[in-house]
């Protein structure tokens, strides 16, 4: 016996890339199903700035929440190929993550200014009428995606900065605590002799 959610939910999977929400009966949940084709996928990786994104697949539901609100429950699948970050070679990863989302009915957009307070949820959203699950799915993958990647073998470089003639703050040195441990296990082994 299927749970409630699962018994709201449509029959049929949404295909396309927008979804009308606003004005769906409160009661009812939609599914969808999203499977980039060659071309979207080309484009995706152009727009992210990567080498390729050879599989894609989104898929999951909006959920009712409230009266006027909506959840978005997803997953995001897919395979990339990036550039590394240190010899430029091809570096392959898959990705497997949960996507979530709340639209707000109540919430109003973020401002258009240049710098503004960031909600402290930023999965929360103003409901817009036509959820575009493209535009979510391409999100979710950018925050994904390896920040820098590294191909297999490769060890990432460690680089130093500082003015001429100085001496190069270490990570030991960013830790002055961390010799007292030592100290104190020494001063302990001292004190049962």
């Amino acid at each position: 016996m299927g749970s409630r959610m699962e018994r709201q939910m449509s029959d049929q999977p949404h295909t396309g890339n927008n979804l009308r929400i606003k004005g769906l009966p409160s009661g009812q949940s939609r599914s969808f199903a999203l499977v980039p084709d060659a071309a979207a996928r080309v484009a995706l990786a152009a727009e992210l700035g990567i080498a390729s994104v050879r599989k894609l697949r989104f898929t999951g539901a909006v959920f009712p929440e409230g009266t006027a609100d909506w959840r978005l429950v997803a997953k995001l699948g897919a395979t990339v190929v990036q550039d590394c970050v240190t010899t430029l070679a091809p570096v392959t990863t898959r990705i497997d993550v949960p996507v979530n989302r709340t639209y707000l009915a109540d919430l109003a957009p973020l401002p258009d200014e240049d710098e503004i307070e960031m909600p402290d949820d930023d999965s929360v959203e103003p409901l817009p009428d036509t959820l575009d699950l493209s535009a979510v799915m391409a999100e979710a993958l950018a925050l994904a995606l390896p920040e820098y990647p590294h191909a297999e073998g490769v060890t990432p470089l460690v680089q130093t900065y500082t003015e001429p003639g100085e001496q190069a703050m270490s990570d030991a040195d960013a830790k002055p605590f961390a010799g007292l441990a030592s100290l104190r296990d020494k001063l302990g082994r001292d004190d049962e002799a």
